[in-house]
């Protein structure tokens, strides 16, 4: 199939000559192929004309109305198919009568307009001649003798205005096809380089090939180098999948005990401040009720003295005296239960750390990794060996095609191909030559008439004296007149030669642009080739016929020149697939199937990971039964909710400062005032430390009150989710091994599966794109055949024609004119009485002699 394939090339390249880059992105994922490597194509399958243009849509548009009707697929193929015998009979047939009428109606336009260009050249000649005859006969203005109208002026202003008016047109006319002429040897000098760039073109299109196959067959070392490296880090790659989704329970367990083993610490942290607190409150409280005690001895005292007596300060006495009960301490802490017993408990379960346990638990876990490096080294070798025996066979396939020698056998016959262009390029162009001196004769033929014609208007015109008769006209004015007979000589003569051109150029040069240009532009010519059984009435689909020996292969040209166009690749376009299935080649499972085996056998055992031993679980149900729950949290909380004092004692410093401040000045207002001195001081030294200490117990009362809230539930909780993610691992690790071990498999062909479908992807559209193909083919129809020649052929008819057509007016007008311009040999004479002065004057009144009239006087 490859010998197959590379014919294939052959044949449909060579044909082309004998005849005449999308970007991949790969599918996502981690590897990148890069780019396949493609050079530029030179030639740009396009023609503008220029400024000739206009006059290219101009005879479009009147081909248009010549032939308006639509490109007739179904007459051509009728025509293609149906079998013209060489008897009478058969033309008669009905269906070929038929198919004969159908043709008549598509090219009547054609007919009608060549019948008329066919009169033309049979009439024109036979008219001239009549003509010529008749003027000898000195009729059909042959006699050199003018009869006088009185709107001659007139007559001869109108004649040479339409003249010139028609001059202008012909004019006109063989500028455009002189313009034509010259544009179709310009284009056919410079054809040399457009094809020189297709050869280049095919030549980069034969050179490349090898080269993106080359790359295709050595980016497998990209797969291969990226299933490599994450086989080499089988740890980090399989290991960790498995460890995350283990650790979905595993973590979770060992995250609950290590929380576990910090709320004992916190506890003993708490207990310790209990029993610091309690003692420092009780130590505390003591010591403030015997200096609240002495103070209001004091204050007793001093209130006691005869100064209270006094009118204006025994009611502020009586005040302070009712106020003193107040200066007492509020919380009782002495009958607080103490919690040294839950301590020494928490400080037995502290003497095992259970954080460290844990912390082995995790590194044992976090170990998976290693263990699955560990337990996979004899396999990792293995697959390393399938996959460079991969590499191996996909190179030693590539090798064994013999594209390198067809691609030179190629390469010879393109050679070939350009040295014969090369060498009858020079020909081509000598008959070119030949072809524009030919059109170049025929536009000199209009213009050695127009020559005359605006010489016989510039000397007519110039030369004419209207007060000059026919017979006394000046030398200029009867050269002028002469100049125009002249002209219409010539066109007599040259006028017939002129239509038989435009006639067979028109008739060929329209129907190349209606039925070849047209219908390629817009693909149905290729609709019309691909009929079945049209060019081989055995073949369903002849460019599959021809290919493949297969005529039932759905190969059409449309669809490879559209795919050439695209610049896809070649596999794509001639679906060589039926040569060489390149889907076969790269079937996945050839290339996979080994390496999945041995990565299926793939056995991890986690068995040696312990999350938490038997030390530590037994540590954390003798923290549940370390009697913090047993603690009488609200008798502590319904002391730490009271005051130190029942009053504020800063409140009743001040408050009794200022009732000493009512009292006249003396020493009882002095004494009152050290007094609430003393108060103030107290409350600083004694009631604020105390604060802080009931807000440590506070802290700490509340702490144990949480923690000890359902402890054996929260305890046999964290209890119960090691022992399920310990038992995950011994007893179904397996099944999450298997499972993540297969995704591992999936990632590792996952990379060849990207590898194929870019090599698929390549191949189809990038390897060997046959855009130089289609450019071959628009070279040579679209530009050379359509743009350079039918274009210019039919703009050289076209103003050919034209000027053609307007000779015959011009022959009229200048026919007319020129006996207004020639001298003549007789004129009319008229008496002065009789006409008023009108006409030519007598020849007595000028000196004049004329012959004419003298002897008609002497016969009289």
């Amino acid at each position: 199939m490859a010998v197959e394939l590379c014919l294939l090339l052959l044949l449909f390249c060579g044909s082309t000559i004998s005849e005449v880059q999308p970007i991949y992105k790969p599918p996502p994922g981690t590897l990148d192929f890069g780019f396949v490597p493609s050079k530029t194509y030179d030639t740009g399958a396009y023609h503008e004309p220029g400024a000739i243009g206009i006059l290219f849509k101009v005879v479009h548009a009147f081909l248009y109305l010549v032939q308006p009707n639509t490109f007739p697929q179904d007459l051509i193929r009728k025509l293609a198919q149906q079998q013209f015998g060489n008897t009478q009979g058969d033309y008669q047939k009905p269906e070929n009568v038929v198919l004969t009428l159908q043709a008549i109606y598509y090219e009547i336009g054609f007919i009608v307009s060549a019948a008329l260009g066919l009169l033309f050249i049979l009439l024109l000649p036979l008219v001239g001649l009549c003509f010529c005859m008749c003027r000898c006969c000195d009729n059909c203005g042959g006699e050199m003798h003018q009869r006088q109208k009185k709107n001659a002026d007139c007559q001869r202003s109108c004649f040479a205005t339409f003249l010139f008016v028609a001059s202008l047109i012909i004019s006109v006319g063989v500028l455009c096809a002189y313009a034509a002429n010259q544009h179709l040897t310009n284009q056919v000098r410079g054809a040399k380089k457009l094809v020189n760039s297709n050869f280049k073109d095919l030549k980069i299109f034969l050179n490349d090939t090898p080269a993106q196959i080359d790359y295709l067959v050595n980016q497998y070392n990209t797969t291969k180098d990226k299933a490599l490296s994450d086989l080499n880090n089988v740890g980090p790659v399989l290991g960790t999948r498995v460890q995350e989704q283990l650790g979905k329970e595993v973590r979770p367990a060992l995250d609950a005990a290590l929380t576990m083993a910090g709320a004992i610490r916190e506890t003993k942290e708490a207990l310790e401040n209990v029993s610091v607190s309690v003692e420092v409150l009780q130590e505390g409280t003591e010591r403030l009720h015997a200096n609240l005690t002495d103070v209001k001895m004091h204050l007793s005292n001093t209130l006691n003295d005869s100064a209270c007596n006094a009118a204006q300060a025994a009611s502020t006495c009586n005040i302070i005296r009712n106020s003193l009960a107040q200066l007492n301490i509020n919380a009782n802490f002495s009958g607080l239960p103490g919690v040294s017993l839950q301590l020494a408990k928490i400080n037995d379960v502290l003497k095992i750390d259970l954080s460290s346990l844990v912390q082995k638990g995790y590194a044992a876990f976090n170990d998976t990794p290693d263990l699955v490096v560990n337990q996979t080294r004899n396999i990792l070798s293995d697959i390393r060996s399938v996959l460079e025996s991969i590499g191996s066979n996909i190179t030693t396939f590539t090798r064994a095609l013999p594209v390198q020698k067809i691609l030179a056998d190629l390469m010879v016959h393109l050679t070939q191909s350009e040295a014969y262009v090369q060498d009858y390029f020079p020909l081509v162009e000598q008959y070119d030559f030949y072809r524009w001196l030919g059109c170049l004769i025929l536009c000199c033929m209009l213009v050695l008439i127009l020559v005359f014609y605006y010489l016989g208007l510039l000397c007519g015109t110039c030369g004419y004296d209207k007060h000059a008769s026919p017979t006394t006209r000046g030398c200029i004015s009867n050269t002028g007149g002469n100049f125009l007979m002249a002209g219409v000589g010539f066109s007599f003569l040259f006028s017939w030669v002129l239509m038989i051109v435009v006639v067979l150029t028109f008739v060929t040069g329209g129907n190349v642009e209606k039925l070849v240009c047209e219908p390629f532009e817009d693909k149905n010519l290729f609709k019309v080739l691909d009929t079945p059984y049209l060019l081989n009435k055995h073949w369903k689909n002849y460019l599959a016929g021809i290919i493949f020996k297969n005529p039932n292969v759905n190969l059409t040209f449309e669809k490879v020149y559209s795919d050439c166009k695209e610049n896809k690749g070649i596999y794509t376009s001639l679906h060589l697939e039926y040569l060489f299935n390149i889907n076969e080649l790269l079937n996945i499972s050839m290339y996979t199937e080994d390496v999945a085996l041995k990565i299926e056998h793939i056995q991890i055992n986690l068995s040696k990971i312990i999350l938490l031993d038997e030390i530590g679980k037994e540590n954390l149900l003798n923290f549940s039964s370390s009697g913090i729950d047993g603690i009488d949290f609200s008798a502590y909380l319904t002391e730490i909710n009271k005051s130190v004092t029942k009053v504020d004692l800063l409140s009743f410093a001040n408050d009794l400062e200022a009732r000493a401040d009512q009292l006249p000045k003396g020493a009882l207002e002095n004494a009152l005032k050290g007094h609430a001195n003393n108060i103030r001081v107290i409350h600083n030294q004694q009631v604020v430390p105390l604060e802080q200490a009931m807000s440590t117990l506070n802290q700490s009362i509340r702490l144990l009150k949480r923690t000890s809230s359902e402890l054996m539930v929260k305890v046999k909780n964290v209890i119960s989710a090691v022992n399920a993610a310990q038992d995950l691992i011994n007893n179904n690790a397996s099944q999450v091994i298997v499972q993540e071990t297969k995704k591992y498999m999936d990632t590792i062909i996952g990379y060849f599966e990207q590898y194929t479908e870019w090599v698929k992807e390549s191949i189809s559209m990038e390897v060997a794109a046959c855009k130089p193909i289609a450019n071959v083919i628009d070279t040579a129809v679209d530009i050379f055949l359509c743009s350079y020649i039918a274009d210019s052929v039919n703009t050289f008819w076209f103003g050919l024609g034209g000027s053609s057509m307007f000779l015959i007016p011009a022959i009229i007008f200048a026919v007319k004119l020129s006996k207004y311009y020639r001298r003549m040999d007789t004129e009319d004479v008229y008496d002065d009485t009789e006409n008023g002065n009108n006409g030519y004057h007598k020849e007595h009144l000028y000196g004049i002699h004329n012959p004419v009239f003298t002897s008609s006087v002497e016969q009289w």
